[in-house]
């Protein structure tokens, strides 16, 4: 069995989807953890309000698929998310909606109730809140979408399990851990928690650019299946020539010994040579010792921080940045948001959640050029 595999899929024709999926799947697992009658939540990607047409949420082609797989091996199988919006019925029906599940065939999970965990396996977080319907199933199998991400540069199998956190309480955990590094770490925890058997990622059509909601699609043309999130992760930042290095999740997985040190991959792509992918978190740049070099660590830190940015042209005063900020960084002057730099954590939430696309990932000339990045 390889530890990734990569099927060709050029669009969303189910029969394509299908053959797909089931020739990635062949190639990773037997599936031999599926039990007739069990329960499998089917974790997908529902950011926001978004036509699948818009790349930003997993294709119900892709969904489809999946629980067809996986009813036709006896599992009864619920299909969800928490976006970022309130976590109850009426608001996660119109994602639903909007997202193209309501028509898709299979039980959309209708549990909106909380749990807290406790997981003392935890490297930075060892407890949090969690969507109840995830902790009740027998296994989770998390089906993500290939999009870049402006705080975490990718989001795949490993991001799209922070939709285990409801909803409005995201914006908390990124004020509990403003620095992407923690961040990552955090994420690590949650994925490692929820212990996906399976993750199966929909890079047919992707995102590039201001990613994970505002970006512009990108035909990439894959479907790609892994039983480990973190090496299926790899393999897609490998593909749109992202380094792990730039990657937090990947960093940090690396550093805790979740990624093997070399992958079997199965019909591994080229790397696509022109993916924009954004700034990210910016450089790590730290002081040698003494008064200088805690000084030098925070000038050059401050210039090479990547910072939320406002394109004012695409601004409709809606005041979204505004309501989701965690750190209560953003107020409203002449109906555009204006940003406290001092209160600004630079989580992007305001870029990730902008329904626009007016706020973006900016980053300095000096972080560019010693990164080497766009």
């Amino acid at each position: 069995m390889y530890d990734v595999a990569f099927a060709p899929c050029g669009d969303y024709e189910y029969a394509r989807v299908r053959a797909a999926l089931d020739d990635a799947v062949a190639r990773t697992t037997d599936l031999s953890w599926l039990r007739p009658g069990m329960t499998v939540a089917v974790k997908v990607n529902l950011i926001t309000f978004a036509h699948p047409d818009r790349a930003a949420t997993t294709h119900p082609a892709v969904v489809r698929a999946v629980c067809e797989m996986l009813t036709e091996r006896g599992a009864q199988v619920a299909v969800g998310d928490s976006p970022g919006g309130i976590f109850t019925a009426p608001y996660v029906e119109r994602v639903y909606a909007a997202c193209g599940l309501t028509e898709l065939g299979f039980p959309l999970n209708r549990d909106f109730t909380e749990v807290h965990v406790s997981d003392g396996a935890g490297k930075v977080c060892r407890e949090f809140d969690c969507t109840a319907w995830l902790e009740k199933a027998d296994a989770v199998v998390d089906v993500c979408k290939l999009k870049t991400h402006g705080m975490m540069t990718l989001t795949a199998g490993v991001k799209n399990l922070f939709g285990a956190v409801p909803g409005t309480k995201k914006p908390e955990y990124h004020f509990r851990y403003p620095n992407p590094a923690d961040f990552a770490d955090m994420l690590i925890d949650i994925c490692e928690h929820i212990a996906p058997r399976l993750t199966v990622c929909d890079a047919v059509t992707a995102m590039e650019g201001n990613g994970p909601t505002a970006g512009a699609p990108r035909q990439v043309g894959y479907l790609a299946v892994s039983e480990n999130p973190h090496a299926l992760d790899k393999c897609l930042a490998d593909l749109i020539g992202l380094p792990a290095e730039r990657t937090p999740t990947l960093a940090a997985a690396q550093a805790r010994g979740l990624l093997p040190e070399s992958l079997t991959v199965f019909g591994q792509p080229a790397p696509i040579p022109d993916y924009d992918i954004p700034a990210g978190g910016g450089l790590l740049f730290e002081g040698r010792g003494g008064v200088f070099g805690k000084l030098r660590s925070a000038v050059m830190g401050r210039a090479l921080t990547a910072r939320p940015a406002l394109t004012a042209d695409k601004c409709v005063s809606c005041r979204k940045c505004a309501e989701v900020c965690p750190a209560g960084a953003i107020d409203m002057a002449a109906g555009r948001p204006k940003i406290d730099r001092k209160k600004c954590i630079r989580c992007f939430c305001c870029q990730e959640f902008c329904p626009q696309g007016a706020l973006y990932v900016h980053r300095s000339a000096v972080a560019r050029l010693l990164s080497g990045s766009r």
